[in-house]
């Protein structure tokens, strides 16, 4: 299958969402682990660990379509004056993140790409579940 620049973009567009999602995430976890915070800091690496999963799958994918690895300028990180502050921060990366994917994969469809297709959802319902997990952590301070 021949590889359209659209396609190509939207690969790329993914792998540098995801690391500037690890650079987010990975300021986030030292900056708790330094307020304290261990068990939220912990949490923060975790996050780091599945978005470098993510961005792995995509240089894979990328790589089987012979497009080239590369992440555009990666935007700078937003640490956030709070946990809350972070966590609202967080939830927006997240939200951008599936609108992406969403976009993505419906395009992967149109192009009968259903490689790709499948691993735009794959990522964009671990997206969800994140975005899920922020609400639930937000929902906390709300009741707090």
């Amino acid at each position: 299958m021949q590889t359209d620049p659209r396609l190509g973009s939207y690969l790329s567009r993914a792998l540098s969402h995801e690391m500037a999602a690890v650079q987010q995430y990975l300021l986030q976890a030292k900056l708790t682990s330094m307020w304290g915070l261990s068990a939220q800091s912990a949490h923060f690496r975790q996050d780091v660990s599945g978005e470098l999963a993510h961005a792995e799958r995509l240089m894979e994918r990328m790589l089987i379509l012979g497009i080239p690895c590369n992440a555009t300028q990666l935007p700078a990180a937003r640490p956030g004056r709070t946990l809350e502050e972070m966590l609202h921060i967080d939830r927006l990366l997240e939200i951008e993140a599936i609108r992406l994917y969403e976009e993505a994969a419906l395009y992967c469809g149109r192009r009968q790409d259903g490689e790709t297709q499948a691993l735009m959802r794959a990522i964009m319902e671990d997206e969800l579940s994140h975005l899920q997990d922020l609400d639930q952590q937000l929902s906390a301070f709300r009741k707090g």
